[in-house]
């Protein structure tokens, strides 16, 4: 079998950013595939799904509430490997252009105060499975090591 894209990225060299993973053409649509990495693959601790779990669903919800974004939203969710998560907008973007999208993104989720939505059990098949304290601490830390001075180097994968 052919190695699939994902698996081609060199993940030693692989840092915290926002890539563009791949563009896939659907009923004449762009849609691109984002890799929001927060992690250093295999050198940093990988999330638990408790924080990476809240962090879904704040993300997904102000994402899908966002103004300028939310009738492209396609899907936000984590990554296997629980070093990032990964976000599917409709149409043909490139990593800068969704920097702001992001940095309102973690900003929300480090700020949030309340209940998570969508945590109870009628809404969630795993509602009890969630960390808000420990999702604030790591969108802050996104939010202060990357996105609020991300490079060019961040924003493209590593060759």
């Amino acid at each position: 079998m052919e190695k699939i894209a994902s698996f081609t990225i060199d993940h030693i060299k692989l840092q915290p950013g926002i890539y563009v993973s791949r563009k896939d053409r659907v009923g004449g649509q762009v849609i691109t595939t984002f890799d929001i990495r927060m992690t250093s693959p295999n050198e940093e601790p990988v999330m638990n799904t408790a924080e990476l779990h809240a962090m879904e669903h704040l993300a997904a919800t102000y994402l899908r509430n966002q103004p300028d974004f939310k009738d492209k939203v396609i899907y936000w969710g984590p990554m296997g490997c629980r070093t990032g998560n990964y976000l599917l907008i409709n149409g043909d973007y490139e990593s800068k252009d969704i920097v702001p999208l992001m940095i309102e993104t973690f900003e929300f989720i480090r700020d949030f105060e309340g209940e998570i939505p969508g945590a109870t059990p009628k809404d969630c098949g795993n509602y009890l499975d969630m960390n808000l304290g420990m999702a604030k601490y790591l969108a802050k830390k996104y939010l202060d090591d990357v996105l609020y001075q991300i490079t060019e180097e961040r924003l493209i994968y590593p060759q």
